[in-house]
């Protein structure tokens, strides 16, 4: 059984592209298929965006046949906000969904008429399947729209428009048997301790990518040998950044930006790079329009082949509650710089996160560096029992978002402009803010949140699983599933 099965059964550059064909009524023929890629957790960490260590021929090879974007983020740092944002083309707060699994009980519909995508397509008369993992993962209670789980049981002659997710990038992670990486090949970022498990772990990600790729490769034939590819339109992106320290859950580039690589023949022409600043609900509002649907409430994304989104000056997210981890964050980036605003700076980047504290290895092995005062400067900035309420970087000269220019009085008016716009914005999605009862809620937020005896006894169950061969199948220390 080749990977296709296996997946489906567990299951600034110019377009060659006329924005008056998305504005005309198009006949069923006439419109395109729309198959959606999602990776799970993933950054741009893959061949064709210049990731050391990573073989991907398969992502290479699609990204060559139309455009990869170098500045596309989401609008949150998790999966359910993303993935609820994305599916409506709204911002998180706007709809309410800004919490991360919220529980199925508090769940509310939708405000202001607002409709799913996949429904609004199907009532545009497009077949929507939900393939592969069968994962939506949205905090709001609705009616998605999906009509089944294989583009095969459409109509005759019917687009059909496939969300497919793969979930393998999610942690745990898997070895690649076929092609594994040496250590020695790879390239950590500054701010992680550099040592063999940092790398073993990091390489470990990066395997588990190569085998999502092949996973890729057995979708985009299947569409070629159906005949398909033609009128096809695929997107290859990622719900969030990489599960890593600093990643996923927090609003620096590695929790946002993501992946975004369009082919679409005839329409969009190969080889492009493009560096606009743009968002994944951004190809929900390209979605809804290629299609000819109409959603009842505007949305917030904008078209990806019109000037909207392609002249931002600024990009905008948000991460709030994560699991019973209560912490508020807010940011606004341009290409050059980046505005973090913390809400609750009086909480630790790390307070306690049971998803963080058993899902990442560097985690036991930095916090006994920390505690042991072994961290560089850089290092510890991470670990600090407290955080600064605003954060400003220079990303083209600090790429990394280390050195924190807030309070340095040159770049005072940067500052100050960047803050009345994320407020601004801040304004037009309702956001709530930090209740008192929010802030004195959730987890405890006591730090550290281990003993260095009880981070070296993990960092000892950890060790057997980061360092497993490529072919040996042992179980994860602390969890027996995927989150």
């Amino acid at each position: 059984m080749d990977i296709l099965k296996k997946t489906f059964l567990g299951i600034s550059l110019v377009f060659a592209f006329s924005c008056s064909e998305t504005k005309k009524e198009n006949t069923p023929k006439e419109r395109p298929n729309i198959v959606w890629i999602m990776l799970e957790d993933w950054s741009p960490d893959l061949g064709c965006y210049g990731t050391k260590g990573i073989e991907t021929p398969v992502t290479d090879r699609l990204a060559s046949e139309g455009v990869m974007y170098t500045n596309a983020f989401c609008t949150a740092p998790v999966c359910s906000a993303s993935r609820s944002a994305m599916m409506t083309g709204f911002h998180q707060d706007y709809i309410g969904g800004e919490e991360h699994r919220t529980f199925k009980e508090d769940k509310k519909p939708l405000p202001y008429g607002i409709k799913p995508m996949p429904l609004l397509l199907k009532e545009a008369g497009y077949y929507t399947a939900l393939m592969a993992s069968n994962k939506t993962d949205c905090n709001f209670k609705a009616d998605l729209g999906f009509m089944g789980n294989d583009w095969k049981k459409r109509k005759k002659d019917q687009p059909f428009f496939a969300q497919i997710t793969l979930q393998g990038t999610h942690r745990k992670w898997e070895r690649d048997s076929i092609n594994p990486i040496d250590p020695k090949d790879i390239e950590l970022p500054p701010y992680y301790a550099d040592t063999p498990m940092a790398r073993r772990d990091w390489a470990n990600g990066l395997e588990q990518m190569q085998i999502c790729d092949r996973e890729i490769g057995d979708i985009l034939s299947r569409i070629e040998k159906e005949g398909l590819s033609d009128n096809t339109l695929i997107f290859l992106i990622g719900d969030n950044g990489r599960c890593h320290i600093r990643g996923k859950q927090f609003l620096y580039d590695p929790g946002l930006q993501v992946p975004l690589i369009i082919k679409w023949p005839g329409k969009v022409k190969s080889n492009q790079i493009n560096k606009n600043l743009v968002q994944t609900i951004d190809i929900t509002k390209t979605i809804l329009d290629i299609a000819g649907a109409k959603s009842p409430h505007r949305l917030q994304g904008e078209n990806l082949f019109e000037d909207a989104a392609n002249n931002r000056e600024y990009i905008f997210a948000a991460r709030s509650r994560m699991g019973s981890t209560h912490d508020a964050m807010r940011t606004v980036r341009s290409k050059k710089y980046k505005l973090i605003h913390n809400l609750m700076p009086e909480r630790a980047w790390l307070q306690y996160s049971g998803y963080k504290e058993d899902m990442y290895p560097m985690l036991a092995e930095m916090n006994i560096l920390n505690i042991q005062g072994k961290l560089n400067d850089v290092q510890a900035q991470f670990f600090a029992p407290s955080k600064p309420e605003f954060e400003l970087f220079d990303i083209e000269n600090d790429p990394h978002e280390i050195n924190n220019l807030a309070n340095d009085k040159e770049y005072a008016p940067v500052k100050e402009k960047m803050l009345a716009s994320l407020n601004e914005w801040r304004t037009v999605i309702k956001d709530k803010g930090v209740s008192s009862e929010f802030r004195a809620g959730g987890a405890s937020s006591k730090y550290p949140t281990r003993t260095l005896e009880e981070w070296q006894k993990r960092y000892e169950l950890w060790k057997p699983w980061v360092f497993r061969t490529p072919t040996e199948k042992i179980d994860h220390p602390f969890v027996k599933k995927h989150y």
